[in-house]
């Protein structure tokens, strides 16, 4: 079937997304996915000390957005990541599998928070968080992100921005309420930890870097930002102050309400049982309801930004595209596979497993675009090398303690990690072997 160039194309609409817009997005994607889902597995790793850990990750994710502002606003683009990664490597395997590490941590994002909607919703009914249910609801979750994603760019953006305000009012209830409830009294938590290791920690700052890194979201919406030379920058600084003051009031409250062993039990859904001494069974009823509207939303906003960094990539001839016979734009392709991908994760995997693997392909690209700055863009885009060293300073660090951990906890993982990584630098290189050949 014969596509035409317009149908080919990503179609991306300028000024589409408004400031407020763009900072909705991106506290969506991060609040959706980063207090609900990985609350208590930050807190079995980093015991005591798990509110810090969400602290000490904010400042991670700090010196991080340092090199995407820089690049945001010298270049934004729709495909934000891949086109930042273009500009420090040039067309090559290394943008190409950077890039599609990117995509696909951000796939497994989504899947996190699909499983943790599936997680949350059974507790209404008390069922087993081993229930088929889980993945099953995950899986219907994704598919209503679907139909969402096909409507238009203000439909998504209205729905994003008042969700938003949803999630971040219901979120500052729940902690106020928690932390009054309990007296102050803040059980689980110690400035002199009887049980946190040091590399444990370091772990649980790895998981809490997921947390924030929703503001990647808003760098791939960039070319459909208004005035997105000033405001992609702004609105990646808004989301994460706004998103590190509910992490820290949330964790604060969770810990006031629920021993550290208590935490780790309920692991994937901490926040509806840490609920259930401060406000009762009306309070199991309001933090599900609120998850369910905090991980539709975030699932909503991520597959926005990522089908369309998909997109983007295509449009580069960084990775190879078929329609399989679809109609319609490429966009609307990549929002197929990228909700594909998301669902046979949803289904195969767990909710710490999930998350492992999201962190680790992450921060091995997040050390790539410091690196490509430093190296290549940093005169071109004033960046200022002390903070990128920094940067990437702070991520081998946090990844290599997370990587032990993981070798002594869950090989899987480390496994299923390298051979992933692997494939993608593999087959991103025969790709882009094929195209050199080919214009040749």
């Amino acid at each position: 079937m014969e596509h035409s160039h317009e149908d080919s194309s990503s179609n991306y609409k300028k000024n589409s997304l408004t400031l407020w817009g763009a900072v909705s997005m991106g506290t969506g994607v991060m609040i959706g996915a980063g207090i609900f889902a990985l609350t208590g597995q930050v807190a079995e790793l980093a015991r005591e000390w798990f509110p810090l850990a969400f602290l000490v990750a904010a400042i991670v994710a700090g010196f991080s957005s340092y090199s995407y502002v820089k690049m945001a606003n010298a270049w934004p683009s729709a495909g934000g990541i891949a086109m930042f990664l273009q500009k420090a490597y040039g067309k090559s395997t290394m943008t190409g599998a950077c890039a599609l590490l990117m995509y696909f941590s951000m796939v497994i994002n989504e899947s996190l928070v699909a499983r943790t909607f599936g997680t949350y919703s059974l507790q209404l009914f008390d069922a087993s968080k081993e229930s088929w249910l889980v993945p099953a609801l995950g899986v219907g979750v994704l598919v209503f992100a679907f139909f969402v994603n096909i409507l238009s760019n203000k439909v998504i953006q209205t729905f994003s921005f008042f969700m938003a305000f949803i999630k971040i009012g219901g979120l500052a209830i729940l902690a106020a309420g928690g932390l009054y409830a309990s007296g102050f009294n803040f059980e689980s938590i110690s400035v002199v930890p009887k049980e946190t290791t040091f590399s444990g920690f370091l772990g649980a700052v790895a998981l809490g870097i997921l947390a924030y890194k929703g503001f990647t979201t808003i760098t791939n919406s960039g070319g459909e930002i208004e005035k997105p030379h000033k405001n992609v920058g702004r609105s990646i600084i808004i989301s994460l102050i706004i998103c590190v003051v509910l992490y820290l009031l949330v964790s604060l409250a969770v810990g006031a309400n629920l021993s550290i062993e208590e935490i780790v039990k309920a692991k994937d859904y901490s926040l509806a049982q840490a609920s259930r001494p401060a406000f009762g069974e009306y309070g199991l009823w309001f933090t599900v309801g609120f998850a369910i509207i905090a991980t539709v939303s975030g699932v909503i906003a991520s597959v926005f930004a990522v089908s369309r960094m998909l997109a983007m990539l295509t449009d580069m001839k960084l990775v190879p595209h078929s329609h399989f016979g679809m109609p319609g734009s490429v966009q609307k392709h990549t929002l197929v596979y990228t909700i594909v991908i998301a669902m046979l994760l949803t289904v195969f995997f767990d909710l710490g497993r999930i998350a492992s693997l999201g962190a680790i392909f992450y921060i091995i690209m997040d050390i790539a675009i410091h690196w490509g700055v430093l190296r290549h863009l940093r005169k071109e885009v004033g960046a200022n090398a002390a903070i990128l060293i920094t940067a990437i300073i702070l991520d081998v660090i946090v990844l290599g303690a997370f990587l032990w951990v993981k070798w002594q906890s869950d090989m899987l993982v480390i496994w299923v990690s390298l051979i992933g990584i692997v494939l993608i630098f593999a087959g991103e290189r025969i790709f882009i072997h094929q195209q050199q050949n080919e214009s040749n």
